[in-house]
């Protein structure tokens, strides 16, 4: 039996690329027509190395399938009918109750209780810490935290590795976190602007230039002030799927405080918790986990870190990224996670195509 390991998974299989024929032929035989005719397979073969380094990091990995014989798919339909019919209502059931909850609470004190009362504060902290508490429960939630809990003190920002919207709210049934975060549509959106800006949250528009000099503007505010709720920020500044991690935005690294790390790291062994938000709404990925067993995750607060003598804050966010990735088992790759976001027009991939055959053609010439 042969076993693939990691390093099979990330290397290309150039089987699927080119020909048995193409592959064994022997090199004296090629002509110039064989090498025009390679060209397309080589815009192939490169889109499989960047497949490979790039792609893979946004990729859901399905899971492998286990119900194939007459004895395993019967237990296979009954655990079906339990998660969908015994189980996900009880979620629903939980997560209704609690806004119901909440919003009781929440409410009066955030309309009534006005201005700089600290009482307010409190208890708008404690209600979001509860109400990401029955979201962690509505998906049978299995979550050990690892070292210290974080505590509220002035020049300090705390980084965690980014696989959903859900490590925010797994890291905030322990702690009422000040996040930095990506401003979304529909109900999602009405929660940020509405409740999480209660604690201190501040959105952002990535394709908005003018929001970063804002945001950046606030952050260095909000580390000043030692009743601020702790600041957490995920620098990768897009989801990617717990295999690995993209380079850190140098952001949270400029701020002259302390750098907390967190490495997040999800067991897939009932459901995978990264979203694709590309492909999937933020609802459907809740219905997915809702209608798992549960969703099982470690979570370890790390050594403060500081800024080195000589030590660049690019530098800086690559020794924490070596923290954190080290610490969850994470895989380190070297792409801007923002690429995800952006395509190279058709202009300019026509202008590379043909630069790479004036190319060919010249060393043929010679």
């Amino acid at each position: 039996m042969v076993v693939s390991t990691e390093a099979d998974l990330d290397r290309p299989n150039i089987e699927e690329y080119l020909s048995a024929d193409s592959i064994h032929e022997p090199l004296m035989n090629l002509q110039l027509r064989d090498l025009l005719d390679l060209s397309p397979r080589l815009s192939e073969a490169a889109g499989a190395i960047v497949d490979d380094s790039f792609t893979r990091c946004f990729k859901s990995n399905s899971s492998e399938p286990w119900n194939w014989n007459v004895y395993l798919f019967p237990l296979w339909c009954l655990g079906v009918a339990i998660r969908y019919c015994i189980l996900f209502p009880v979620s629903v059931s939980i997560l209704a109750i609690g806004w119901l909850i909440f919003f009781a609470a929440f409410l009066p004190v955030h309309f009534l209780l006005t201005g700089t009362n600290k009482w307010r504060h409190y208890i708008e902290r404690a209600l979001v810490e509860m109400i990401c508490s029955v979201f962690v429960a509505s998906w049978t939630g299995v979550v050990k935290y690892h070292g210290p809990r974080p505590s509220m003190r002035s020049h300090q920002v705390f980084v965690a590795n980014h696989t959903s919207m859900i490590d925010f709210i797994i890291l905030e049934q322990m702690t009422a976190f000040a996040v930095i975060m990506q401003k979304h549509p529909g109900w999602v959106g009405f929660i940020q602007t509405h409740i999480l800006e209660s604690v201190g949250c501040i959105w952002f528009n990535r394709t908005e230039a003018k929001d970063r000099e804002i945001v950046a503007r606030k952050l260095r505010q909000h580390v000043q002030g030692a009743d601020n709720n702790p600041l957490l920020i995920f620098p990768e500044g897009t989801c990617v799927n717990n295999h690995y991690t993209v380079m850190f935005k140098k952001g949270a690294f400029e701020l002259g405080c302390a750098v907390c790390p967190i490495a997040i790291k999800y067991n897939k062994i009932f459901v995978d918790a990264f979203w694709n938000s590309k492909k999937q709404s933020f609802t459907k990925h809740l219905f997915r986990l809702m209608t798992s067993w549960a969703v099982v995750c470690d979570v370890w607060y790390l050594e403060p870190q500081y800024l080195r003598p000589g030590e660049t804050p690019i530098e800086f966010a690559e020794r924490v990224r070596e923290m954190i990735s080290a610490r969850a088992g994470l895989k380190k790759v070297p792409w801007d996670g923002y690429l995800k976001y952006y395509r190279p027009s058709p202009k300019l991939t026509e202008r590379k195509q043909q630069i790479f055959a004036e190319s060919v053609l010249k060393t043929l010439e010679k």
